[in-house]
């Protein structure tokens, strides 16, 4: 298992992380994902390589802005 981390920038509450999830989520391989509003972390855990783009993508639909910690 691989596990990338993330600054997100903009989240402040729980729906936030909320969203960033389930965006995250839905990318191919991931297998969990952890996320706080309070600390901008994102940690994604897949069973392979994630491309950094896709998680970046992800966390723009979702309304927010992230790069790689």
């Amino acid at each position: 298992m691989a596990a990338n981390e993330y600054q997100v920038t903009g989240m402040t509450c729980g729906r936030c992380e909320m969203s960033v999830r389930e965006e995250v989520s839905e990318i191919d391989g991931v297998e969990s994902v952890e996320v706080s509003a309070k600390t901008g972390r994102l940690v994604v855990t897949s069973l392979g390589e994630i491309d950094d783009a896709k998680v970046l993508a992800a966390v723009e639909e979702a309304g927010y802005q992230a790069a790689r910690a």
